[in-house]
């Protein structure tokens, strides 16, 4: 019997694989594996349930990234997936693994970064697990959040007129990373204990990299804008992999406009310098951690009016597919091409 490869599936494709035969066995677990958190009932609250591993080597490179940002990010990630849902994260149980390179100071540096976090949102560190490692770091984070009975969204609500939404903008985040990588190759090329990297001008983009932001004033704004997304996602992987994922769980098709995309000056200023397609990067490079989300046609007005929030495009039938349509009006089909754990690499360069 032939066998199959990890990669050949995806870890989406994994993931669906393995759950398949997993059926939702008590009255309290509304929604299962499938969405950016799990939503389980109790009488009349809801609570939102998510987990990240990150794996050094795989998710993150400790040579160009301090352990306080780490840990900041890992704590922030999950946060973003418990906003994606329209609900308020309220706790999270850290489990690391530790090889034995790392001393007490750099477990400690991690956890400031995880306490900074809880700090800046509101959010409870109430447990966890330690163990030793052979393999370096390892971060396990989960969280727990808070939804309101009728107002937690998911990915499977969007329906065709609908605006195709999202906060903030795009690519930074890849960009951040590929200088990192960048000025890190020429570090360990120029053999200078000494070597400064060259940051100047790019601090924005660094930051995006290291430092996200869960996008709570978004959740919030749109709260007092009386509008309730009927589908909603984080950009994790990559906003034309986000899009698909909205899609193929709304039986729907989408189109978004390429002069519509929001993208940053020196996200634009990197892609030049690296000679890298700055559409192709916001549409694959992840970890921006905006939200994508959709709203009736109705909306048109109070979303149009939010801080930081751009309609890029529309929900279709289903038979139409997911496209970008370009400056000069063509239409190219969307696809998934951001983040495989399973083999390592991205496709956002391709």
């Amino acid at each position: 019997m032939k066998e199959t490869e990890i990669s050949d599936l995806g870890e989406f494709g994994l993931i669906e694989l393995l759950t398949k035969d997993f059926p939702l066995r008590n009255s309290s677990s509304k929604k299962g594996v499938g969405d950016d958190a799990a939503i389980l009932e109790y009488g009349d609250k809801e609570v939102l349930l998510t987990t990240d591993l990150l794996l050094e080597g795989i998710h993150f490179d400790l040579r160009y990234v301090p352990l306080k940002h780490l840990g900041y990010k890992a704590a922030i990630v999950n946060f973003s997936d418990i906003y994606a849902m329209n609900g308020t994260p309220r706790q999270i149980t850290v489990s690391i693994g530790v090889s034995s390179r790392f001393t007490l100071e750099h477990i400690e540096a991690l956890y400031s970064g995880i306490r900074l976090a809880c700090d800046t949102y509101g959010v409870d560190l109430v447990g966890g697990d330690t163990s030793a490692s052979v393999t370096g770091l390892v971060i396990s984070i989960t969280c727990v959040g808070e939804g309101r009975q009728g107002k937690t969204v998911k990915r499977d609500g969007a329906r065709p007129t609908d605006l195709v939404c999202v906060s903030g903008n795009l690519g930074a985040a890849y960009m951040g990373l590929q200088l990192l990588e960048r000025e890190n190759r020429v570090a360990a090329e120029s053999g200078n204990a000494e070597f400064t990297p060259e940051f100047d001008g790019k601090e924005y983009i660094l930051e995006r990299q290291l430092k996200p932001e869960a996008r709570k004033d978004i959740v919030e704004r749109l709260d007092a804008a009386g509008i309730l997304p009927t589908s909603m996602m984080d950009v994790s992987d990559g906003l034309s992999s986000e899009l698909m994922h909205i899609c193929k769980a709304s039986h729907t098709g989408c189109r978004v406009y390429e002069d519509k995309i929001p993208i940053d000056y020196q996200t634009a200023i990197m892609a030049e310098e690296i000679n890298m397609n700055l559409v192709t990067a916001a549409l694959n490079g992840g970890e921006d951690y905006e939200l994508l989300f959709t709203v009736p046609l109705t909306d048109y007005e109070k979303v149009t009016s939010i801080e930081d929030v751009r309609v890029i495009g529309y929900i279709t039938k289903p038979e139409l597919g997911c496209a970008m349509i370009t400056r000069d009006e063509q239409e190219i089909p969307l696809k998934a091409q951001g983040w495989n754990a399973f083999t390592g690499a991205d496709s956002a360069t391709n």
